[in-house]
């Protein structure tokens, strides 16, 4: 047993598996329409577009990728490319020349290893340049339908608010939630939760007062209660 939060009775596994899947089946009703918000149409373009994202919003990335990938339709073209013109393409990302190192280290590899084509196995794709087990993830998940939770900040944060873990590791994170819900939902539910990090449980004032997990959620009361209140804190359209 763990506690669940301050002046609650310890939780058992058992207890904590059935809490979450009904959170999770709010979630699914919150937010029916949860998807990757990057733009891609296929593999390649959405490991690129995700190496792009960090520390960058998904609506920046959409602004450039789609000249990205106008000039570099291939893995090969990738491999090839000029350093000075990726960067210049992907500058307004943040860290552009970390960044163009990943995606051309990625590419080169991608040839060497892979024969041009975008891996479709977690333990091939953590070993390319700049790829880590949450790029790798979403690739798998959204790319090629295989199951992965994608463990990102708003991830984090939310499933320790919910009490389903006290831990700081994401690959510790990611095996104990893991644990909790059925592996076919682990990418919808990494888009649910994404969704609701951005748009209500925000990091400094979660938006409480108006939350459709309030009743199952230990941390209720961390942001207003008062729904009017709450509700001015609300967000929608494209986020980080």
């Amino acid at each position: 047993m763990a506690t669940n939060a301050a002046g609650r009775k310890p939780e058992t596994q058992l207890a904590r598996v059935r809490r979450a899947r009904k959170m999770n089946r709010i979630l699914a009703e919150t937010y029916p329409d949860a998807h990757c918000e990057l733009d891609f149409t296929n593999p390649l373009e959405l490991l690129v577009a995700t190496i792009l994202s960090a520390q960058c919003t998904d609506k920046r990335v959409n602004m450039v990728t789609p000249i990205l990938f106008a000039k570099y339709p291939s893995v090969a073209d990738y491999a090839a490319a000029d350093r000075s013109e990726m960067e210049e393409i992907i500058r307004s990302t943040g860290f552009f020349r970390a960044k163009t190192n990943s995606i051309i280290g990625m590419a080169q590899a991608i040839c060497e290893r892979h024969g041009g084509e975008v891996p479709n196995r977690l333990p091939d794709l953590v070993k390319l340049p700049g790829v880590g087990r949450k790029t790798a993830n979403v690739v798998l998940g959204n790319a090629f339908d295989v199951p992965g939770l994608t463990v990102d900040t708003h991830f984090q944060r939310l499933v320790r608010r919910f009490g389903w873990t006290d831990e700081t590791d994401p690959v510790k994170i990611e095996h104990i939630v893991g644990g909790l819900l059925p592996k076919r939902e682990w990418t919808i539910f990494s888009h649910r939760v994404i969704w609701h990090g951005r748009r209500i449980c925000h990091a400094r004032r979660p938006a409480c007062g108006v939350c459709p997990l309030a009743a199952l959620c230990p941390s209720y009361g961390t942001g207003p209660t008062a729904s009017a209140e709450a509700a001015k804190l609300v967000r929608n359209g494209p986020f980080s």
